[in-house]
This record gives C-alpha cells, structure tokens and sequence, in this order.
C-alpha cells in the first residue's frame, strides 16, 4: 500500500488503528475473489472484524466503545476496503449507524444503552432496512409500502425490503413503516423471528458478498417499547461518508496494483517496462490528480463536521459534494487503471475486474448524483449573494 495514503493519518492512536486494519485488509483481500464468485457472505471476515473490536468502533466510550470521530471512521473505512469493497461498505452500515445514533440522539436512551452494550459484549450488528421495490430508495422521499399496526403490546409489521445489507448475519435491524392510523412513517427495531423471513435475491454485478437480500415481515411483532423515537438532533448525515470512503479505498487498491504492473510489464518490443511510456505516464497522472483532489475534499468534509458541531444540519451540501466527487473519481481511476494494464484487465482471475464492477455501486448508494446536484443549485440560489 502507497505510503502517500498515510497522509490523513493524525496521531500515534491512528496510526495504530490503521496497521490493524490493514492487516484485516491484506486478509480479506486474499478471501474476496471467491466470496465475489460465489456471492456468498463473508461470515469469516466478519468473525475477524469482531474479534479485533471493529464493530464497537463508533459505540460510545461511555459503554465499551471507541468513540471515534468520523475523520477517523473515514480513515478505517477507506482501508478497509483497499481489501475487500463487499465486507468494508457492509460493515460500513453498521459503524455508520452506530455513529449516527450516537451524534443524532434519535433513539431512546434506554433503547441505545441495550443496543451498544450488546455490540460490545456480543458483537451484535445493526442496520436500517428502508428500501422497497415499488417505492426505490428512501432518500428519494417514497412512503413505504410496509405497515405497522398497533397490536396488544405494540406493533405487527407486515411487507418487504430490498437491498437489506448485512441480512444473513443480522439478528435484529430497522425497518421504516407507515402507520396508517397516524398518517405517518415510523422507524422499529425489529428482532428476527419465525414471521421474519431472508429471501437471498442478492445477485448484482457488484457488491455480491455484502448480503443485501430482501427481507419479507409477516406480522413481525415490535413491542412498544421498540418503536424509535424519532427525536434528537439534525446531524446532517455526516455518518453517511462511510460510504465514499469505501469506493475511495476500491479505487487506491486498483491505482496501486496498476502502479505495480506498469512498473514491471515489459513488452518483447522495448527495454523498459511501460511506466517509462509518456502515454502510460499520463495515465497515472489523472490518477493521481483524481485522487488526490477526492481525498482532499472528503477528509475536509470529515474534519468540518467534527470541528462544527453547531452547524452539522447546514453541512449537507458539502458532505453530499464530498461523496459526489470522490465516487466519481474513484470509478475514473479504476478507469483508468484498466487502460493502464490493457486487456487483461478484464480477466476474472484479476482483482480490476472485481474493483471496476464493486466501484459502480456507489452510484446507486445516497446521496445520489442528482440529489446532489439539486440541494448544491438550492444552496447557490438560497445564499442572498446578488450580482
């Protein structure tokens, strides 16, 4: 791994981190070929990330956890998924709820204490199952098609979700429903049972290990005590930064291993290896360029939300900018790497043609491109700057 990627890391305590996750890294890298062939989840990869304390690394410090800022969790993720995009941006949605529970204070206090307290001593895992066929992604505002209906003792929920990440491995998650009595969509933590039902539907051109099946509710029950408050603070989603943090980390691993082939390859046609080629040069050039400006942007996106705490819910459109630019750059640069090594880019048995099908997702994860777009033309229109 480039040491050039070293240049975010802040303190002795990171540094540290960042060796154990790259040691992680280096170990799902050799699993990923096969979990992305098979489609299968990587139960083992996530034994390991449990077994050295990743998953209460956005937990509290008050309850076990590591606390750590989301500088920190941009840094991890990012290296994390230099190894295997599937396992970092899965894991992702957990440390990434965990955070956004932790700053947004959403959730009952009582119901949070449990909820940490269990990833700590458990390595219990989270995630928010909002995504339905007819309504597509929540962030784009869909009412969903799933109904929550008062029962004695709390709620029956009855419908299906789409894209679950992390369903095979989960034994409780979130699910959004409209309450028809109340006019109004609600969030329930859910815990699996008999009316709880996995569908493994989860066969994509990408992101094939992250488990994203549909999950079917029949008259799940949700006591009361279950249904989350909605309350707390605007955080302004910095938590979802995870996720440009993870294709940034898909990209770096592909500029890395076309680095290496252009310093090797040597045709039968010439005497130096291709890197000496000023069209090969070039190449690496916009490589660099592409990654270095989304690195930059992304990690001052990260750092502004730590050190502005006040102003978090005014920051949307920079984080929005933050994941729209390093997403985009990162599909270039696998791009780009691919016409670096040439045609045999393309071989299954190559790690680019897994990284240039993993780095397409992020397209399709929120904010989207042009949500992104619309809430940077309102803010430019709203600012009360005139000509």
């Amino acid at each position: 791994m480039s040491r050039y990627i070293d240049q975010f890391v802040r303190n002795e305590e990171e540094r540290l981190r960042v060796e154990k996750v790259e040691r992680l890294a280096a170990k799902f890298a050799e699993r990923a070929a096969r979990h992305d062939e098979e489609g299968s989840f990587p139960f083992d990869n996530f034994a390991d990330l449990r077994e050295v304390g990743y998953l209460k690394l956005t937990v509290p410090a008050e309850y076990g956890g590591d606390g750590i800022d989301l500088h920190g969790l941009v840094l991890l993720q990012e290296r994390l998924a230099y190894g295997d995009g599937s396992t970092a941006l899965a894991v992702g949605w957990h440390v990434g709820q965990m955070f956004h529970y932790r700053e947004s204070g959403k959730w009952q206090q009582k119901l949070f204490a449990e909820l940490c307290r269990s990833v700590v001593r458990d390595g219990t895992m989270i995630n928010t199952f909002a995504s339905e066929a007819s309504t597509g992604s929540p962030s784009r505002g869909g009412r969903p098609e799933t109904i929550a209906v008062r029962s004695d003792g709390g709620w029956r929920l009855t419908g299906r979700k789409t894209f679950s990440t992390l369903s095979p491995i989960l034994d409780r998650f979130v699910v959004s429903a409209f309450i028809p009595e109340e006019a109004a969509v609600s969030e329930f933590l859910v815990m699996k049972s008999e009316n709880v039902t996995l569908v493994e539907t989860w066969n994509s051109l990408g992101m094939r290990a992250t488990g994203s099946n549909d999950v079917i509710l029949d008259g799940a029950f949700v006591p009361s005590e279950h249904r989350i408050a909605g309350g707390g603070i605007d955080d302004g989603s910095g938590w979802l930064l995870h996720i440009p943090a993870c294709y940034m980390g898909i990209a770096l691993a592909a500029r890395d291993y076309a680095l290496e082939f252009a310093r090797t390859y040597q045709p039968n046609y010439t005497d130096k290896p291709i890197a000496s080629f000023p069209a090969v040069q070039a190449s690496i050039g916009e490589m660099e360029l592409a990654l270095r400006s989304a690195r930059t942007i992304l990690f001052a996106a990260a750092d502004r939300w730590d050190k502005e705490p006040d102003n978090r819910s005014a920051l949307k459109s920079e984080l929005g900018l933050a994941k729209h630019v390093t997403t985009n750059n990162a599909i270039r640069v696998v791009d780009l790497a691919m016409r670096i090594v040439g045609g045999t880019s393309l071989s299954r048995s190559l790690p680019l043609e897994r990284y240039y099908r993993d780095v397409r997702a992020g397209l399709h994860n929120p904010p989207m491109d042009g949500t992104v777009i619309q809430n940077l033309a309102s803010s430019a229109l709203s600012d009360g700057v005139s000509s």
